[in-house]
Parts: C-alpha cells; structure tokens; sequence
C-alpha cells in the first residue's frame, strides 16, 4: 500500500468533504480516504499497482473539485 497526498482548497461544508471522501473510497485499489477540511489535505491509501495519483485528482475532479499533488 502506498500513501499519496493531494491537496485542495475548494472545501467549503462537512458535505464536501463526505462527497470526495465517498469517491476516493469507491475506486478500486483504495483502502482509504481522508480529507482534512482545516488544510486542504487529501490523504489517500491505496495499491499503487491498481490506481496512481493522476487517476485519483481526476476522480476528485469528477465530483467537482480541483486537486493536485502534494508533499506538505
């Protein structure tokens, strides 16, 4: 399992938050998926041989937000 971080300033209510959190978690190959409302911080875990990170910003995209890669 690998850990990848993006991040995203476009939070804006718990609903947001519980929209991505849901979409990341539907993927196949993530085990999980948070997002931290106060940072921006999407930490996803996930098998890297099944999903990467340009896959996961585009199914952030895909409910309506902006994502990017990130190290914090």
């Amino acid at each position: 399992m690998k850990k990848t971080l993006l991040r995203s300033q476009e939070f804006t209510c718990p609903s947001c938050i519980a929209k991505i959190e849901k979409a990341l978690k539907a993927v196949d190959g993530v085990a999980d998926a948070r997002v931290y409302f106060n940072t921006g911080k999407i930490e996803i875990i996930h098998d890297p041989e099944k999903v990467q990170a340009p896959e996961l910003i585009e199914v952030v995209k895909s409910v309506g937000y902006t994502a990017s890669e990130s190290a914090f």
